[in-house]
């Protein structure tokens, strides 16, 4: 029996150049993946920015390394507040000397509250989270930790605060202050605090305290009168210069450098993201728009 091989070859090839040439019709070849965006460079030593829906990360930069965070530990702050059971948000807190002695003696910031007025939890977190008030941080420690001391009622709600971190499976995470200015161990991470924030998102109310650019509380006087405060300004300058930002809050200090929190929902998708030690506050604002933006790129 004779075998024609080069016929069988010659068949083979015929049909390799026909197979190759219908993909060149068709354009199979050419029709190469879009070209990702590439990851954007920030001055921030530490980012991260996950899709709020499913918690996937859309973005990394030293994101489980241990910093100091400035005011953002805020949003802890307001989480355990709102965390409490048969919270009543129109209950009043008198403001009392210490919470003024602990600013001056900080040189911290501060909501200008005044000593003798009485004014609502509502009131005490707008304070908290517009002009990140740490005189409202020690009101609301002072008011919903238990103790029968002012420092036993502060050491229990810090306590509170790193139990939400550890329901959220937070490793990174240890809060040794109400407000930031920390004592050597409050630190956490771009991605745990980014978890803390989607976390706080949840709650109507905080949702609309940290979207609000300017506030002005009305609360009461010794003598029963009203008083109308200075309206306090949200220090998150992304709520005017980013279309779609809907939080969430800033920090700073000498140690924790220049940091945001921040979120934006734009076509029904939510982008949410941690800056740690940025250069300023200019900076930061920057390197949260380049992460944004990057972010909704990518869902």
């Amino acid at each position: 029996m004779k075998i024609d091989i080069q016929g069988i070859r010659i068949r083979r090839a015929v049909g390799v150049a026909v197979t190759t040439g219908a993909v060149l019709a068709s354009g199979a070849l050419h029709a190469a993946p879009a070209q990702a965006a590439a990851a954007p460079t920030i001055v921030a030593k530490g980012g991260y920015v996950m899709n709020n829906a499913n918690g996937k990360s859309l973005y990394t930069k030293a994101a489980d390394t241990r910093r100091s965070t400035g005011s953002t530990t805020k949003i802890m702050t307001a989480k355990v507040v709102l965390a409490q059971k048969n919270l009543n948000l129109d209950a009043k807190v008198t403001i009392q000397m210490a919470y003024s002695d602990y600013i001056v003696k900080n040189n911290a910031s501060s909501a200008r509250l005044i000593v003798g007025d009485k004014v609502t939890v509502r009131q005490l977190l707008y304070g908290l989270m517009l002009p990140s008030g740490c005189d409202a941080a020690y009101a609301l420690a002072d008011k919903f930790g238990s103790g029968t001391t002012r420092s036993a009622r502060v050491k229990s709600f810090i306590g509170k605060m790193n139990s939400e971190a550890k329901k959220l499976g937070l490793k990174n995470t240890h809060f040794d202050s109400f407000d930031g200015i920390g004592k050597g161990s409050n630190y956490s991470t771009p991605r745990d605090l980014t978890k803390i924030a989607s976390s706080a998102m949840k709650s109507s109310t905080f949702r609309s305290i940290v979207k609000t650019k300017k506030y002005t509380a009305k609360t009461k006087t010794k003598t029963g009168s009203t008083r109308t405060m200075a309206p306090w300004t949200n220090t998150n300058t992304l709520l005017s210069s980013y279309s779609g930002t809907i939080g969430v809050k800033t920090g700073s200090g000498p140690e924790a450098k220049y940091c945001l929190v921040f979120a934006a929902t734009r076509n029904g998708k939510t982008v949410i993201g941690t800056v740690l030690a940025s250069s300023s506050a200019t900076q930061r604002e920057k390197d949260a728009k380049k992460l944004l933006g990057y972010g909704f790129g990518k869902i």
